[in-house]
């Protein structure tokens, strides 16, 4: 940044998470001083409490400045914090990490980061990716079964793509919208400014959501379902839909695998004796078993005429085989939680679940979203797929106002690169479909193989492992003992103080950073925007993406990694769109693409799926041991010493573990919270603004009681990430365990995980709140 004096107003966007809203930075004399909304800007109508507060984040007195080595030994009270040059720090890792794979395997390095939905890393993540696969390692922990596996991962057995990971809601033409576990006004405000001008249109909205919080208020139906039991919610919404005829039934037969044929015998869809690659439907106009193959997607019969319902018994070689269609299965399978049932396991009134149902199909195209809500359950898999079916019913991908794959501007990606060979992530053998099947490490595992010494080198950036995951007390074992830990941040926390050499980040308004596409509509996605520095990155601290291709060059990968040119590997990315980087440097607003979108791509190509249709039958899940069609699996429940439901929401004030040492933000939210119902509260002798305790079966944390009347009485809703002091205000930190924490990841457990993703049940786990002076310390 030059050192031009005056005051500038400088195009840019907020670097802080996913949003990525739009921006004008106001530099006075060298000085950056406020960030506000850009209207102009495709996700610039409205800009959160946290983008406000950037200019008290980059000049905060407590940001990391040096690259710091460890002198004491892990476990100290004090790291012995001794300052380096940063060419001691790169050349120590390098020679440590190169040691590691000598005599240990590159496998036993796990590269980490923090969620790029909740962070700046989404300007660097596709190139950690990149280093961690060209040094070897088939590692890399990013959060993946706590924050996008519903969105990213889950989605394939259905989808063959990311719904709506990738097919976002298209807001504006949207007739009616469906938030499932999502609060896009803390969330993601860019989808939370666009759904606020779609309901002043007419566009209904039916949000899923233990609180009544954000946009729920303004919804034509709010859902309070108790936390974990969504799945029976969808499976009721999915009976009601094909009891009323409320699908799309063209859709269904043409482009699900709802028609095919599943061997009662054995549960596998029927294929023809003759080829083994075609399966079988039946033609209700012709009488007889018709062929269906995947690779060109067409039936040797008219798809209208498809059975959807019925039994038959078709020969094979080995016999008559009695067969159902998919479709007929799904139904029965769902008439076992009809909205009665639903409204025994999920507290939401049967005629609510109905309402809604009425609504997303009279309402269409249905526009829908969901987040970690649903994500850090152990019954995740199961209930994204009943939702996604839900969906697919609807007839709605990809059609306008649905959730559509927006055209992106042609690039070039920084990963992945070349694939790993036989080099399996951790995890892989005991879940290969889950995130170690994409090449993610899980939090659990990766404290397992830690712990048994697989794990011999870890290098994070910004990932905040101990207060990020459940069991805190055995995330800090397993990183106490890896044998080399190195720490990217803008500040010390306690993941850091388990690490040996800590790196100074400068943030994402001190870094220069490409983005190529903004996601959330076509105007967005069409949008290319270099973000130039706003401020003089501080002391000695550099962007990620300087410190990652320092690092290549040190380990020998420099000529993956343009031999340490970060402009280069821009130019490389903005090649296929003909843009060039002196372009976005004459104009920070960024450059916009003229590109339109186009509807129903699967019309041209089918779903990358198994079938090539909607998989509303999963023979990939089956053959692995898990249920084909979604299965309701119910939540470990509240009883005995702890019978309440303990779950936990975004704040709106701070990025999970990170700004509560900012004294803008930590001034509207001074002390960790619990929220819990007046009539449960008073139960205890708990009145509001009280310091409770928390208790679980794994121990206890404290926290005040703030009343909610629109919980569930037997629900409580709490807040992770609390750590990080605030001098200025003269409010307290909090250590990451003992007596005096307010850690809640610390009391919440890694398992019962998803039997698929591996994801933590950090949102529905038994709990039972106290006073503060009566409770037990566990």
């Amino acid at each position: 940044m030059g050192s031009s004096t005056g005051v500038r107003r400088i195009p840019t966007y907020c670097p802080l998470c996913v949003s990525k809203c739009g921006a004008i930075a106001t530099v006075d004399d060298g000085r950056f001083v406020s960030l506000a909304p850009d209207p102009s800007h495709p996700t610039g109508q409205a800009l959160c409490i946290k983008g406000k507060a950037a200019p008290e984040l980059v000049n905060h007195p407590d940001r990391l400045l040096y690259p710091l080595r460890r002198t004491a030994p892990k476990g100290a009270a004090d790291p012995g914090w001794q300052r380096i040059g940063w060419d001691e720090a790169l050349d120590t890792i390098a020679a440590r990490l190169t040691g590691v794979a000598r005599d240990h395997g590159p496998q036993s390095v796990v590269f980490a980061t923090a969620s790029p939905s909740t962070s700046a890393m989404s300007d660097s993540i596709d190139w950690l990716n990149r280093l961690r696969q060209a040094f070897g390692s088939p590692n890399l922990a990013v959060y993946m079964e706590l924050c996008a596996w519903g969105r990213i991962g889950a989605p394939v057995f259905t989808f063959g793509a990311a719904v709506p990971g990738t097919y976002m809601p298209d807001l504006a033409n949207a007739g009616c919208i469906l938030y499932w576990g999502y609060n896009p006004s803390v969330a993601r405000l860019a989808h939370a400014t666009a759904t606020t001008a779609a309901l002043r249109r007419g566009a209904k909205l039916v949000v899923v959501d233990p609180r009544r919080a954000g946009l729920a208020s303004k919804a034509d139906h709010w859902l309070r379902v108790l936390p974990g039991t969504d799945a029976a919610l969808a499976l009721a919404m999915i009976h009601v839909m094909l009891e009323r005829g409320w699908y799309d039934d063209d859709f269904v037969r043409r482009w699900t695998n709802a028609p095919l044929l599943v061997r009662t015998d054995t549960g596998q869809l029927l294929r023809a004796a003759e080829d083994p690659n075609l399966y079988i439907a039946w033609d209700e106009g012709l009488g007889r078993p018709v062929t269906y193959e995947p690779s060109t997607g067409r039936y040797d019969a008219d798809a209208s005429h498809l059975a959807l319902t019925g039994s038959y018994e078709l020969p094979t070689p080995n016999g008559p085989v009695p067969c159902r269609p998919v479709f007929a299965l799904l139904a029965e399978e769902c008439a076992r939680t009809t909205p009665q049932v639903a409204e025994q396991l999920t507290s939401v009134p049967a005629a609510s679940i109905e309402a809604a149902a009425r609504t997303l199909w009279e309402s269409r195209p249905v526009a829908f979203y969901t987040w970690s809500g649903l994500e850090q359950h152990s019954n995740v898999t199961q209930t994204v797929r009943a939702i996604h079916i839900l969906y697919a019913l609807t007839g709605c991908l990809d059609v306008r106002g649905g959730n559509v794959a927006f055209t992106p501007v042609p690039a070039n990606q920084p990963a992945p690169m070349a694939a790993l060979g036989s080099a399996r992530a951790l995890g892989f053998t005991e879940r290969p479909l889950g995130p170690a099947g994409f090449g993610y490490v899980t939090g659990s595992d990766l404290y397992a193989a830690a712990l048994d010494g697989q794990v011999r080198a870890l290098v994070t950036f910004g990932a905040n492992l101990v207060m990020a995951h459940g069991d805190s007390a055995r995330g800090r074992a397993a990183l106490s003992a890896i044998d080399f830990v190195v720490h990217a941040d803008l500040f010390l926390n306690p993941t850091a103080d388990l690490a040996d050499i800590v790196l100074p980040v400068a943030s994402g308004f001190e870094s220069e950073a490409l983005r190529i596409g903004f996601e959330t509509d076509q105007a967005a996605q069409s949008l290319v925007q270099l973000r130039t520095p706003v401020a003089p990155a501080r002391g000695e601290a550099r962007s990620d993406l300087q410190i990652m291709f320092a690092l290549a060059a040190r380990l020998g990968l420099g000529e993956q990694f343009f031999d340490g040119d970060v402009e280069e590997a821009f130019r490389y990315q903005l090649e296929p769109s003909g843009i060039k980087l002196e372009q976005l440097r004459e104009d920070p607003a960024g450059v916009r693409v003229p590109l339109s979108t186009r509807y129903r791509k699967y019309r041209s190509g089918g779903f990358r799926t198994p079938t090539g249709k909607v998989e509303l039958y999963s023979e990939t899940l089956l053959a692995a041991g898990h249920p084909p069609l979604p299965a309701y699996l119910a939540p470990s429940a509240g009883a005995g010493a702890f019978p309440l439901t303990l779950t936990s929401a975004k704040s709106l004030w701070f990025c999970e573990s990170q700004h509560r040492g900012i004294p803008g933000l930590r001034r509207s939210a001074p002390d960790p919270q619990v929220e819990i119902h007046p009539d449960t509260a008073g139960r205890r002798g708990i009145a509001a603004g009280d310091w409770v305790r928390i208790s679980t079966p794994s121990g206890s944390v404290r926290a005040r009681a703030k009343f909610n009347a629109n919980l569930d009485p037997s629900v409580v809703c709490g807040q992770h990430g609390w750590w990080q002091p605030c001098p200025d205000l003269d409010l307290p930190g909090y250590p990451a365990a003992g007596p005096d924490s307010a850690n809640l990841n610390l009391i919440l457990p890694q398992q019962p995980a998803d039997p698929i993703s591996g994801s933590s049940p950090l949102r529905a786990s038994p709990c039972e709140i106290t006073p503060l002076s009566s409770a037990v310390t566990h």
